[in-house]
């Protein structure tokens, strides 16, 4: 098990650099002054190869999670570990190329499909540690055949707080759209999302 989670640890830094040096040439070529907002459009060749690619990096750590478990939980978990160790070197490398984000408050596009994701830098972290956490903790009660408890409402909690998060996330889709700039980002239902996802947490593995 250690092995495997120093193994993904690995690729995810890895894999975050290959992704944000991509996202440094485009930089050069679309923001050569430094990322800010209102976004500027791609010709749509561009834009669907960048649909694809981002596609093409969640089949990449969506495979490497499930060649990583046995049982489907350990496969989801080491799915959710890598996505997140990624997504969080993702910002590291950035920092390191191009001192950005400026803080954690910095707003950034976080995804494209199936419509732009916005958001301030520091909310994909927090789902990425939120991820985590349960990994981890999936993980080591499949290694060990202990229980944890998954029912119908438990699974409602999780699908609702999944279904927040992404609310939060696309919420200033029409605003970017029209080539506006994001100010606002609706914290409410973000951290809401983040309640439920406790309670999940606490409900599957400890009450």
């Amino acid at each position: 098990m250690k092995k495997k989670f120093v193994l993904l640890f690995i690729f995810a830094l890895a894999f975050a650099f290959i992704e944000s040096a991509v996202v440094v040439y485009l930089r050069e070529i679309y923001y050569p002054e430094g990322f800010s907002f209102p976004l500027k459009f791609m010709p749509l060749k561009i834009f669907l190869v960048e649909i694809g690619r981002e596609f093409s990096t969640l089949v990449v750590l969506f495979i490497a999670g499930y060649l990583s478990g046995k049982k489907i939980g350990e496969k989801i978990a080491y799915f959710f570990y890598s996505f997140a160790l990624w997504d969080i070197f993702y910002y590291f490398w950035l920092k390191i190329f191009l001192n950005w984000p400026e803080s954690f408050l910095t707003w950034d596009i976080l995804f494209l499909i199936p419509v732009p994701w916005s958001g301030p830098v520091i909310t994909p972290i927090i789902v990425s540690l939120t991820m985590i956490i349960f990994a981890f903790t999936i993980i080591y009660f499949t290694e060990r055949n202990i229980p944890w408890r998954m029912n119908l409402l438990n699974y409602l909690f999780l699908g609702l707080a999944i279904i927040l998060v992404f609310i939060s996330f696309i919420w200033n889709y029409p605003l970017l759209i029209k080539q506006g700039i994001p100010t606002k980002f609706p914290w409410v239902i973000f951290f809401f999302a983040e309640l439920l996802s406790l309670i999940a947490y606490l409900r599957v593995f400890i009450l």
